[in-house]
């Protein structure tokens, strides 16, 4: 069986404390049906896989959500389960997936991209934020550590050729071909027998995926990282200047944060 995750939330794709419980409740049947063997997430709007956060929100209506089954906060939680379920995730990226949108498509076990239309990266560190889904555990398994640190410092924009030279995704493909290479990928692994398929994934992962403990705690650090001063003038410059809004801060939102300093 395959599925479909379809992120669906206008004008860009935030994700924030109202998805928490969306997201949690595919988690958990991707977890438990005992017959799906792949999912693919790709996304509704047009230019946006997902991006980053919703600041807008107030701080207090994610911290005070409880922890999920593993233990850790509810967005690590989340994805540490995505990667460690047996059953084969497959982010299809087409547009911005940067911010939580890469964490999302980091915990997946495959991620392929329009060459054209795809924007990876992490702008975090560029408006005084420490990235909290998991991507400085994830990313340098993935990618190498200097790779990383040029992602996750450099806090820019990494196009979709760029993403495939480093890794970030398996591969990239010219847009007009990138949903008939996915779905026909796809419909190829779930046409195996699933105890095959969920076998193979756990070993893969016991080489490979991040301790729980490494890709959740990062989200305590970047929960204190909002709160400081220069963190919370930096996204309210960003916000002055038209983020969480359909327009040029959040098209070209790496460069934008470079701005910053100089602000």
């Amino acid at each position: 069986m395959l599925w479909r995750v379809t992120l669906n939330n206008p004008p860009v794709n935030i994700f924030g404390p109202k998805t928490i419980p969306q997201l949690n409740e595919v988690i958990s049947e991707i977890e438990t049906d005992p017959q799906l063997k792949v999912v693919i997430f790709e996304s509704a709007i047009e230019g946006f896989f997902m991006t980053h956060y919703d600041f807008l929100s107030a701080a207090e209506e994610t911290t005070s959500m409880p922890p999920g089954p593993t233990g850790l906060l509810p967005l690590p939680d989340m994805l540490v389960r995505l990667s460690k379920a047996p059953v084969v995730s497959i982010a299809k990226i087409r547009g911005r997936a940067t911010g939580v949108g890469s964490e999302l498509s980091l915990a997946c076990d495959m991620r392929f991209c329009s060459r054209e239309k795809t924007i990876m990266g992490h702008f975090e560190v560029g408006a005084g934020i420490v990235p909290g889904g998991g991507p400085m555990a994830r990313l340098p398994r993935l990618i190498g550590r200097g790779r990383a640190l040029e992602v996750l410092l450099g806090a820019d924009d990494i196009p979709g050729d760029l993403a495939e030279k480093y890794g970030y995704v398996n591969r990239a493909f010219p847009d007009a071909e990138l949903d008939d290479f996915v779905d026909s990928f796809a419909k190829r692994i779930a046409s195996f027998d699933k105890q095959a398929i969920t076998d193979t994934k756990r070993f893969v992962n016991e080489a490979s995926l991040p301790s729980d403990f490494e890709a959740g705690a990062e989200m305590v650090v970047c929960y204190a990282s909002i709160g400081r001063p220069e963190a919370q003038r930096r996204i309210k410059t960003l916000l002055d200047w038209g983020l969480h809004k359909a327009g040029d801060i959040e098209n070209r939102l790496g460069y934008h944060v470079g701005r910053l300093g100089n602000a």
